[in-house]
């Protein structure tokens, strides 16, 4: 095999990239592979966002692998922790020699004739070429170049800083700032806290609400049962029970939403006592898990709220001035530093253009299978994890079905597996690819993400239980997943592949 030649191509050297190259050694040995990383370290997420406090907002049982165990007493790890694990992956695993860096993919192109993707990749100024047979894309969804700011006015007359979190510098001094933090997700919640132990005055300040609940950062349960059990037997037995609360929590929040939201309010009470403004400050307007709830480890947040050293505007914003925010009820929050946690631009597969057999792929008018692989598009399995619990869950599963389908493709002599609808399948309704999530950063660009249906295989369930069936046990061949050998294409269409059905 020629030196820029692969079996397989993982796109991506974050938790998802680390965890399927490990997957794919393990369950198809003597395949080749290489990983390409668009930045110059191992960790994706958790090695770009460096702002102050970043951790977890899963338990790490779940958001770890299913074949490393944590080992920290933490269950809601810190962000080098996070990445100290993830590399760790990679050495015990032989990994990192695998890891091409700072090669950054711009072009997905798929020739039927030859079974092979062409990824065009950009190194520095240069621009380079390699090729494999299947792709894994790792590349996460959420663009790295760039993050969502909305536009403010007055934003070039104000004289302070204004950061986002996802580029933030490592020389910025907040001692005895007043800081402000626009936003009231899982970045904000974290950021305030964290901040508030140097600066002068932190504000969060929301448009509106987010659902935000307390857990202690150790997992008692976790750490007695490996004080009593082997690792592994310890590890298992908490990820299994951690799973099952995460989902049973979720299904609860469907079936029975007031009950959870109730449940919210009354430890909200408890860690703000009677006379804090909870109705305006943290009532959603929506339920539970319509949007992700928001993780505050050992009451952090309301500790900092508790002691004055931070506080919650509920407000919108008119204007930046001068000297910070003036609000629309026309308070103006004074303000040295201004952090924009406003949210990611997500992107569909890396940013990459992707072409199959000389024809562009936009892949809002595909069906999606599973919820990682598309119609018409070949050999190319993406990983997307839960949204609604621990993402490492989902890649897991994800590199399994992965490694389940390229052992199917060559005990068959099959080169080339498509998803395509069949004929019962032609009139299904169209639904979004995420449903049940009202987040402003997914609804954006939901019209540019595949449809899923109304039945399997074309439903992406953002449920462990029914992914655990479908990618571990549904049959493979099910005539909606086609798999072909390689055949001559006709030279007067070569767009058109000539396939032929393995026997």
């Amino acid at each position: 095999m020629a030196a820029d030649s692969f079996d397989v191509i993982i796109v991506g050297a974050g938790l998802s990239g680390i965890g399927a190259a490990v997957h794919l050694q393990r369950e198809c040995p003597g395949r080749s592979y290489t990983i390409l990383e668009s930045r110059d370290a191992i960790g994706g997420t958790w090695d770009l966002f460096r702002y102050p406090g970043i951790r977890s907002d899963s338990d790490m049982h779940t958001l770890g692998y299913s074949f490393k165990p944590w080992r920290d007493p933490k269950a809601i790890a810190d962000g080098p922790a996070i990445r100290a694990y993830v590399n760790e992956t990679a050495r015990e695993h032989g990994v990192e020699q695998h890891i091409r860096f700072q090669h950054r993919v711009t072009r997905l192109a798929w020739s039927s004739a030859d079974a092979t993707w062409t990824v065009t990749v950009q190194k520095g100024e240069e621009t380079t070429e390699l090729r494999c047979n299947f792709l894994m894309m790792c590349a996460g969804y959420y663009s790295y170049r760039k993050a969502h700011t909305p536009e403010f006015p007055g934003r070039d007359s104000y004289r302070g800083t204004v950061i986002h979190p996802q580029f933030w510098p490592e020389d910025l001094d907040y001692q005895g700032k007043r800081v402000v933090v626009v936003g009231s997700g899982a970045t904000a919640v974290t950021l305030v806290p964290a901040m508030a132990e140097q600066a002068e005055s932190v504000v969060m300040l929301q448009r509106s609400p987010t659902y935000v609940v307390s857990r202690p950062a150790r997992d008692w349960f976790a750490n007695s049962l490996r004080a009593v059990l082997p690792e592994r037997w310890a590890y298992a037995i908490t990820r299994w029970r951690n799973v099952l609360l995460q989902q049973w929590v979720y299904r609860r929040t469907r079936t029975a939403p007031h009950k959870i939201r109730d449940l919210l309010f009354k430890r909200l009470r408890k860690e703000l006592g009677p006379d804090y403004d909870i109705d305006t400050h943290f009532t959603p307007r929506y339920n539970p898990w319509d949007q992700r709830l928001c993780l505050v480890p050992d009451s952090d947040l309301f500790k900092s709220l508790r002691s004055g050293k931070a506080q919650v505007v509920t407000d919108t914003i008119d204007r930046f001035t001068e000297g910070g925010i003036r609000l629309a009820s026309g308070e103006e929050l004074p303000a040295d530093i201004i952090v924009t946690a406003t949210g990611l631009e997500l992107v569909v597969l890396g940013e990459a253009e992707v072409w199959v057999d000389g024809e562009p792929i936009d892949f809002s008018q595909t069906w999606s299978y599973k919820g990682l692989m598309y119609t018409g598009v070949p050999n190319l399995v993406t990983t997307f994890g839960y949204i609604n619990a621990s993402w490492t869950l989902r890649a897991d599963l994800t590199a399994e079905y992965c490694c389940r389908l390229l052992n199917h493709m060559r005990e068959t002599g099959t080169v080339m597996a498509v998803p395509a609808l069949r004929p019962e399948d032609q009139d299904m309704p169209a639904r979004d690819w995420i449903e049940d999530f009202s987040s402003g950063y997914m609804r954006r660009v939901m019209h540019q993400f595949p449809k899923q249906g109304d039945r399997e295989p074309w439903i992406n369930p953002q449920n462990y239980r029914k992914d655990r069936h479908m990618f571990r046990h549904a049959p493979l061949e099910d005539g909606a997943l086609q798999f072909s050998a390689a055949a001559p294409v006709d030279a007067a269409r070569p767009s058109e592949p000539v396939l032929r059905e393995a026997s």
